[in-house]
């Protein structure tokens, strides 16, 4: 009976330490890890400096002097300088006849030189990748913009491919988590993520104040992500995700600060409302209440805990968890209540504050365009731990946490700028060419646009 009852031990024994030894193995596979990524860089003539932007709003007939001033005073305060792009169709004065011809062009170009340089970068071939997620918010053709791709680069037929819409600018991450998921169930493998945002198609051409805020911020921009759970890549591998939170703020106030719709003439276009930082602020407290305790340390846990039995709560101090903070670059006023809220300085927010100014708000792909600056001012050492945050409709905040694999200095895409910034001002030179627009007189007169001169 003994010696049976030792063989019965031995055999638990056993089976608990191959049990484990599974568990163990399967966690290793279900790492995600960034293998590279690139950045878009627009073509030199698509950009829109000063000149270029104003000669597009003054040749805007609807538009009366109320709505210039109210153009001209966004733009000066949005924090965008004059070096970001925008679609050739607007350039072109075609905004208001854009062609399914155009939308293609504008996103093959994106895509297809994003992609190009990803696997020029990595050797890897498009035969070898294994997931394939695209987020496009405001087209969804037929075939799908996958299918485009899959039929460019010839890839394999058991690709697995999901095509995200409507997600606005928190897609990427949204993209990320996704394949991070599927790793958990498909291992040895190679996945892409690819975010952009069409606006040439979507120029808002009315007169609505808070729709036109969207011409003010957003701009051409776009990114590819390629990522693996194979540890034999491990060491060539530039990040890790440690965690993932997605959290949405869902009340009809949060709902509608950031929607497109049509306004009272019947121009569609993105509206956003003087809610839509509260709204951020909300989601945002909503995502770290459940990402604070994956990322700060015990002993600080304890801490905050201890005090806010005898004080009250205090104000969590994320830094003593995070190197690094990778603000998605959507607004001004965005990224001073993101700063505020956790308690940021202007070194922390420096990477997103001149990422609005070189390439304004594009979208779901802005936090790369953020992440590319961190680099290229080699900031990132290893073992670095960044943090993103991404915001976009509905109201959604999306955060992760990487852990820097090995120090980084990557120009990237900041190659032909990075020296120069950040400037020592941040000054749009709109207020010093049209501030004229505010004198009182123009009250007073009519003001004809048409016959106005403006350099190219």
């Amino acid at each position: 009976m003994e010696y049976l009852l030792k063989i019965l031990c031995l055999f638990s024994l056993l089976y608990s330490t191959l049990k484990l030894f599974k568990l163990i193995l399967k966690r290793r596979n279900q790492s995600c890890y960034i293998l590279a990524y690139e950045c878009f860089k627009p073509k030199e003539e698509t950009k829109l400096n000063t000149n270029i932007c104003a000669r597009i709003v003054f040749t805007k007939k609807n538009l009366g002097l109320e709505e210039l001033r109210f153009l001209i005073k966004s733009t000066v305060s949005s924090g965008i300088g004059e070096n970001t792009y925008c679609s050739k169709n607007i350039l072109e004065g075609r905004e208001t006849c854009p062609t399914l011809k155009d939308t293609y062009e504008e996103i093959d170009e994106v895509m297809f030189d994003t992609l190009d340089n990803l696997f020029k970068k990595t050797c890897f071939s498009p035969s070898e990748i294994d997931i394939l997620v695209v987020n496009l918010s405001l087209f969804s053709p037929i075939p799908s913009i996958t299918s485009r791709i899959i039929n460019r680069y010839k890839m394999r037929e058991d690709v697995k491919v999901f095509n995200i819409s409507g997600m606005g600018c928190s897609a990427s991450l949204i993209g990320v988590d996704l394949v991070q998921q599927l790793f958990k169930t498909h291992e040895n493998s190679l996945g892409i993520v690819v975010s952009t945002q069409q606006i040439g198609a979507h120029w808002y051409l009315g007169r609505d104040k808070s729709m036109m805020l969207s011409n003010c911020l957003f701009r051409s921009g776009g990114c590819a992500i390629l990522l693996t759970n194979k540890m034999e890549l491990k060491n060539k591998a530039i990040l890790k995700l440690k965690q993932m939170e997605r959290t949405y703020y869902s009340t009809d106030e949060a709902y509608n600060c950031c929607i497109r719709l049509e306004d009272e003439e019947g121009f569609e276009g993105a509206r956003l409302t003087k809610s839509l930082v509260n709204c951020a602020a909300q989601a945002l407290t909503l995502n770290l209440q459940r990402m604070v305790p994956k990322i700060l340390p015990v002993w600080e846990l304890v801490w905050l805990f201890a005090v806010s039995l005898r004080n009250g709560m205090k104000k969590i101090e994320l830094k003593n968890g995070i190197e690094h903070f990778c603000v998605h670059p959507g607004g001004r006023a965005v990224i001073d209540g993101v700063g505020v809220g956790l308690m940021l300085n202007e070194y922390d927010l420096e990477p997103t504050r001149m990422t609005l100014h070189r390439w304004g708000n594009t979208s779901s792909s802005g936090i790369w365009y953020v992440l590319g600056y961190m680099e290229a001012k080699k900031r990132l050492k290893k073992g670095d731990r960044i943090f993103m945050i991404s915001l976009g409709a509905g109201f959604k905040c999306n955060t992760c946490v990487w852990e820097v694999m090995r120090d980084l200095s990557d120009t990237n895409v900041w190659k032909d700028c990075i020296e120069s910034y950040p400037p020592p001002l941040l000054i749009n030179p709109f207020k010093e060419k049209f501030d004229w627009i505010h004198d009182d007189y123009l009250s007073f007169v009519r003001l004809d646009t048409s016959r106005m001169k403006i350099d190219s």
